[in-house]
C-alpha cells in the first residue's frame, strides 16, 4: 500500500483560515493536490463542474450561506470550499457580494487551475478581500518539514534516499511520486498532456491552433533549462514570433512551464534579452544536466513564491549573464536586492568561475553550487560567505 504524504500547505491553510479574515485564493497546476488539500479542511464544498453545485452557487450568496447553514458542523466560522469556480463568468461579482455580505460568519477558499491566477489579475474589484497562496508540487523541503516556516532559510533536514529519489525519477506531483511505478508515470503524463490540449487550451484558443500549440508544446518539451529564441520555433511550426509569444504565455499560465528572465538592476533592460524556459515537471527530462537545472528551477520557483505569499517580503527568481559570457544559472532576489546565486550540476563538478565573478559583482550574500549526485551533509552553506559547493539533498532541504 502507498504511503500518503502529508502536504505543507495544509498548515499554511488553516494558519491562514485561523488568522485572516481574507478569501484564500489556491491557484495552481492540475493534480499537484489543491482539491485533496482542501477539502480536508473544509466543511462545505462545491465544483462549478457539477450540475447540483452550479445551481446552488448561481442561485445567489444566500443560497450558498443556506447550504453551508444546513452542513451543521458547529464550528463559529464553517469553511466553504469552492473549485472551478472561474469557469463561470460571473465569479467575481458572486465572490465580492458573498464576501462582503458574509465575512463575518464564514470562511472561503477559492481553488482552481492556473487560469484562477491569470483571472484574478484582470481588476481590482476583488482588492482586499483575498490573499493568494500558489500550491506547488512536492519538493525536498516539503518532504522533510510540514510545518509553517517562520524564515525563509531553515536548517538542513535529512530525507531518505528513496524519498529523494522517487521525487527526482517521477516528480513532484502526488500520484507519481507516491505510488513510484514507471508504468504508471509514464501513463499520467500522456493523460495529463492530453488534458491540457483538450480541455484546458480550449478556455485559451480557438480550436484550429490546438495542434499548432501541441506541437509547440512538444518543442519545449525537449528545451526544458534552455533559451527561448521565439524565431526559431516559429519556424518549426509556421507561425509568427508575436503568436508563438502568444501561445507560450498561454503554456505558462497553464502551468506547463515558466520562464526566468536574466536579472539586472534596470528591469526594463533584462525584459529585452532572451527568457529561459523551465518545464514544471523534471521527471521526463532524458539530458542529465537539463534535468538537474531543472529539479533545482522548480524547487526555487516553489521557494520564491512561497516565502512571497507567506509575508515574508517580496522574491523573485532569474539568471544572470553578460556579454563575456559569464553565466549563472539562477538569482534570488529578496526585496529588489540581490541574495544567493545557484548553480545546478548532476554531478560533483569543478566550482564554476561566474559564480565568484558574479557575487563581487551584484554583492550577493551567498553564492551555492548544487550538485544533485553528492550525498546529504549536515552543514547550512547559508552560514558561509564564499562561494561553496553543496549537495542538492541537504541545500534544497533548506527550502520550502
Amino acid at each position: 500500500m502507498a504511503r500518503w504524504y502529508p502536504r505543507i500547505y495544509g498548515a499554511i491553510f488553516a494558519r491562514h483560515l485561523a488568522g485572516n479574515r481574507q478569501m484564500l485564493f489556491v491557484p495552481g497546476p492540475r493534480q499537484v493536490g489543491k482539491t485533496t488539500t482542501c477539502r480536508r479542511l473544509g466543511d462545505a464544498y462545491l465544483n462549478i463542474d457539477d450540475l447540483d453545485d452550479r445551481r446552488a452557487i448561481m442561485a445567489g450568496p444566500a443560497s450558498l450561506a443556506a447550504r453551508l447553514a444546513r452542513a451543521g458542523t458547529g464550528r463559529k466560522r464553517p469553511v466553504v470550499v469552492l473549485d472551478e469556480l472561474h469557469k463561470w463568468k460571473k465569479w467575481k461579482a458572486f465572490l465580492k457580494g458573498f464576501f462582503d455580505t458574509y465575512e463575518a460568519r464564514v470562511r472561503v477558499i477559492v481553488t482552481g487551475s492556473s487560469r484562477l491566477d491569470v483571472y484574478r489579475r484582470g481588476g481590482d474589484s476583488m482588492m482586499g478581500r483575498y490573499f493568494p497562496c500558489r500550491m506547488h508540487p512536492f519538493s525536498v523541503g516539503e518532504i522533510a518539514r510540514q510545518e509553517v516556516p517562520r524564515v525563509p532559510v531553515r536548517p538542513p533536514a535529512r530525507v531518505s534516499e528513496p524519498d529523494f529519489m522517487a521525487l527526482w525519477e517521477h516528480g513532484g506531483y502526488p500520484e507519481p511520486f507516491v505510488r513510484r511505478s514507471g508504468a504508471f508515470t509514464r501513463q499520467w503524463h500522456h493523460v495529463r498532456r492530453s488534458q491540457l490540449l483538450r480541455e484546458d487550451l480550449r478556455d485559451f484558443t480557438n480550436v484550429q491552433e490546438l495542434s499548432q500549440i501541441g506541437a509547440v508544446a512538444d518543442l519545449l518539451g525537449a528545451r526544458s533549462a534552455a533559451s527561448l529564441v521565439y524565431s526559431n520555433i516559429a519556424g518549426s511550426v509556421n507561425s509568427s514570433v508575436d503568436t508563438i509569444r502568444r501561445w507560450v504565455q498561454t503554456l505558462v499560465a497553464l502551468h506547463h512551464g515558466f520562464l526566468l528572465r536574466p536579472w539586472h538592476r534596470r528591469i526594463a533592460r533584462s525584459l529585452l534579452k532572451e527568457p529561459r524556459w523551465y518545464l514544471r515537471d523534471w521527471s521526463g527530462i532524458k539530458d542529465p544536466g537539463a534535468r538537474a537545472e531543472t529539479f533545482v528551477a522548480c524547487h526555487l520557483l516553489k521557494a520564491v513564491e512561497g516565502w512571497t505569499d507567506l509575508g515574508m517580503g517580496e522574491f523573485a527568481l532569474h539568471y544572470l549573464r553578460d556579454k563575456q559570457h559569464h553565466e549563472v544559472d539562477f538569482l534570488v532576489v529578496r526585496d529588489g536586492a540581490p541574495w544567493f546565486l545557484v548553480e545546478a550540476k548532476a554531478g560533483d563538478d569543478n566550482l564554476n568561475p561566474a559564480l565568484p565573478y558574479f557575487q563581487g559583482m551584484i554583492g550577493a550574500r551567498h553564492a551555492f553550487q548544487v550538485a544533485i549526485d553528492a550525498p546529504y551533509a549536515e552543514v547550512d552553506g547559508f552560514s558561509e560567505a564564499r562561494p561553496v559547493k553543496v549537495s542538492a539533498r541537504t541545500f534544497l532541504s533548506q527550502l520550502l
